[in-house]
């Protein structure tokens, strides 16, 4: 049985490096990008999603125990070694997704507060509050969510006195593109001065307010399309779960042609997956002024 198992591997690597031949580049420097973009995002996505104090190795440590715990169990109740093994890296895979989402969410929610915080800084402004002032007010008078953010800011600063630095913790904080954006934009306020910073908060407000709203309509035109693309994926495996309450029925899968089976479903359901999210899923914003 392992005979033609073994063969089929050995194909496929043959295949594989085949394709990767074509494609010639540094090995390290690929594998670096690729990790420190992985772990950026990841870092990102734990203050969005409102965990500050957990850490990508965290996350990374418990989506390994959940497979390992997911595996152990699969082949204790189902001893279908494939089986388990496909149910064991999508468990894998639930952490960092639940990560992703929450912060998605999150975003979007923030999306919709920024015009008012922007607002209050305006108004503080008007009031002849200096800007690192009027950043600090926003601990009291600014949107509930956003406070615990500009509390920081205003410990920071009264501690240091190092607006430009400050700031700078305050991107980190609250790891956002919007934020970036108004954070940069009061930076240049701050080094140029002069008696256009209420004009250039007002036309911020509006264009953060008109951007929210328009992603909003763009969302909800295009949230069935991603719904759609869930449940399609998730069908065939709901499936397979009910099937692997009968042992007797998952047997096939034990054999190399089950092990081919299962590789050709779950290759195809993640494409599949990927490709309705790419065409039905808004782009996310990247931080671009980090």
């Amino acid at each position: 049985m392992s005979s033609p198992l073994a063969v089929g591997l050995l194909l496929g690597a043959g295949v594989f490096c085949i394709y990767w031949s074509f494609w010639p580049t540094d090995p390290g420097v690929g594998r670096g990008r690729q990790r420190s973009r992985f772990a950026s995002e990841l870092q990102d996505h734990l203050p969005q999603a409102g965990y500050p104090s957990v850490t990508p190795v965290n996350v990374l440590v418990g989506s390994v125990v959940l497979f390992l715990l997911v595996l152990a169990l699969g082949v204790v109740l189902t001893r279908v070694l494939p089986v388990a093994l496909c149910f064991a890296v999508m468990s894998g895979a639930v952490p960092i997704s639940l990560v992703r989402m929450r912060a998605r969410d999150r975003r979007n929610k923030m999306r919709d507060l920024w015009p008012d915080a922007v607002d209050n800084i305006t108004s503080g402004v008007r009031a002849g509050l200096a800007l690192p002032e009027a950043l600090s007010q926003l601990s009291v008078h600014g949107p509930v969510e956003l406070r615990p953010a500009f509390v920081a800011f205003a410990e920071d600063y009264r501690a240091t006195g190092r607006f430009h630095d400050c700031l700078d913790r305050l991107k980190e904080r609250l790891s956002d593109p919007v934020a970036d954006r108004m954070v940069e934009s009061l930076r240049i306020a701050r080094e140029v001065g002069g008696s256009d910073l209420g004009r250039l908060l007002r036309t911020l407000s509006t264009f953060l307010r008109e951007d929210a709203h328009t992603r909003a309509e763009l969302e909800t035109r295009q949230g069935w399309t991603v719904n759609a693309a869930r449940l399609a994926v998730a069908a065939p495996w709901l499936v397979l779960a009910m099937l692997a309450l009968r042992g007797e029925s998952l047997r096939a899968y034990s054999a190399p042609t089950g092990w081919l089976i299962l590789a050709i479903g779950a290759a195809l359901s993640v494409l599949a997956y990927r490709v309705m999210v790419w065409v039905g899923r808004l782009p996310d914003e990247e931080r671009v002024l980090r």
